[in-house]
C-alpha cells in the first residue's frame, strides 16, 4: 500500500492506494466517529465487492446500512439522490453515521452530495471502483448530480475522510471504462506533467493490458498531481480549473446526446482534443503538438472527434459551463504540453472553428 496526502489544514485526509484494500476494515474503522455506515453502491459493484468491505466492517462490530442504487450516468440525478436521503431516514441513520461510496464516479458524487447535505453535513469516505474514480473523481471533495441542461450543475464541496483505491478493482473493470479512465490520467500530462505525458506515451500498452505495477504508478502519479492542484484551490478559484480541460467541450457532448450514451472519459478525450485545437488557432500549439496528443488518445482507444451535434448546439451547451464569469466562457487550453492555461481569449469564430475541425463528418 502506498499513502499519499491531501493537504487542506484541519480536514487533510489520506489516499491510499495498492492491492487488497477492500478487505483492511482497519483502515476505516479508526475514522468512524461511531460504529455505523451507510455503505452506497450500484447493481454491478455492490455483487463484486460489499461482502467484503461490509463483513470486514461487521466484524469491528459497526451497523450498516446498505443502499444499491441503479448503474449508470443516466441515474445521476434529483430522483436517485431521494432514494439515497430515504434510506438514510429509514435506517435512521444520525449525523455520526458515515457514508461510504463503493462504485465509480457516479456513485462518490451521489453519495457525496448526499453526505454533504444530509443533515447539513455528515463523515464520507470514497472507496472508488474505476479507474477514472480512483486518478480523478474520488479525490477533491466535488460532488453533485446532473441537470438535463448540464452536467454537475447542482453540487457541494465536500471532502471525504479517506480515499481508499484498491486497485483489484480494476480487474473487472470492463475494456471500455478502463479506456474511459485513461482519458483523465492522460489530462495531468497534458496541464502540468511533461515528464508523465512522455511515460504514458512510452507506457500505454502496459496500462491497456492491466500490468499492475503500470497502473500502481499511474494512479499514484494522477493522485499526487491532483492533491496538489486541490490543497492549492480546493473551491476553484483559479488553478484547479485546469483539472478542466476537454471538460467544457466534454460536458456539451455529454448533455447532447444524453447522458451515459458516451461515457464521461471518451467526451473528455474527444473535448480535448478540441480544446488542443483551439489552443493551436491562438497560436501556442503547432500542429505536431496536436496530432502528438492525438497519437495517445488514440492509442489508448478513445475518440479524438465529437459527435456532429452542430456548433450551435455546443455553444449553447458550453454556455451553461461553471467557469462562465461575466458572460464570458473560459476555457482550459494548452500553451504547450505539459503547461495548462485557463483562458477567455478565444473569440467565438475560432471555437466554432475548432469544434467543427474534430467532429465526425
Amino acid at each position: 500500500m502506498q499513502t499519499l496526502n491531501v493537504w487542506l489544514d484541519a480536514r487533510s485526509y489520506p489516499i491510499h492506494v495498492g492491492a487488497g484494500l477492500l478487505g483492511r476494515s482497519e483502515l476505516i474503522l479508526t475514522l468512524l466517529k461511531v460504529p455505523a455506515v451507510a455503505i452506497v453502491s450500484n447493481q454491478t459493484i455492490a455483487p463484486l465487492y460489499l461482502s467484503t468491505l461490509a463483513d470486514g466492517l461487521r466484524a469491528g462490530g459497526v451497523r450498516i446500512a446498505e443502499i444499491i442504487l441503479p448503474d449508470g450516468e443516466q441515474h445521476k440525478n434529483w430522483q436517485t439522490l431521494n432514494h439515497i436521503y430515504d434510506a438514510l431516514l429509514e435506517n435512521r441513520c444520525e449525523r455520526a453515521t458515515t457514508v461510504i461510496a463503493l462504485g465509480g464516479g457516479v456513485i462518490g458524487d451521489l453519495a457525496g452530495f448526499a453526505a454533504a447535505t444530509y443533515q447539513r453535513g455528515v463523515p464520507f469516505i470514497q472507496i472508488p471502483t474505476t479507474l477514472l474514480a480512483q486518478v480523478d473523481s474520488s479525490v477533491g471533495g466535488k460532488t453533485g448530480i446532473n441537470h438535463p441542461l448540464g452536467k454537475n450543475m447542482i453540487g457541494a464541496f465536500w471532502q471525504p475522510r479517506l480515499v481508499l483505491a484498491d486497485t483489484d478493482t480494476l480487474k473487472t473493470l470492463p475494456d471500455r471504462e478502463l479506456r474511459a479512465g485513461l482519458a483523465e490520467v492522460i489530462k495531468y500530462g497534458l496541464i502540468r506533467d511533461l515528464p508523465f505525458f512522455e511515460w504514458l506515451e512510452a507506457n500505454i500498452e502496459r496500462l491497456l493490458a492491466r500490468d499492475g505495477d503500470a497502473l500502481t504508478y499511474a494512479i499514484q502519479r494522477s493522485c499526487v498531481n491532483k492533491a496538489e492542484v486541490v490543497a492549492a484551490d480546493e473551491r476553484e478559484a483559479g488553478e484547479r480549473a485546469l483539472l478542466n480541460l476537454g471538460h467544457t467541450f466534454g460536458h456539451a457532448i455529454e448533455a447532447g446526446l444524453g447522458y451515459g450514451e458516451w461515457l464521461h472519459g471518451e467526451a473528455v478525450a474527444a473535448g480535448t482534443q478540441m480544446a488542443g485545437e483551439l489552443s493551436r488557432r491562438l497560436g501556442w500549439l503547432g500542429s505536431s503538438d496536436c496530432a502528438r496528443v492525438a497519437g495517445l488518445f488514440e492509442r489508448a482507444g478513445l475518440p479524438v472527434r465529437g459527435p456532429r451535434l452542430g456548433a450551435d448546439r455546443y455553444l449553447e451547451l458550453m454556455a451553461l459551463d461553471k467557469k462562465v464569469s461575466a458572460g464570458r466562457l473560459r476555457l482550459v487550453l494548452l500553451k504547450r504540453i505539459g503547461l495548462g492555461v485557463v483562458s477567455a481569449e478565444a473569440g467565438e469564430s475560432d471555437i466554432r472553428a475548432a469544434i467543427e475541425a474534430c467532429c465526425h463528418d
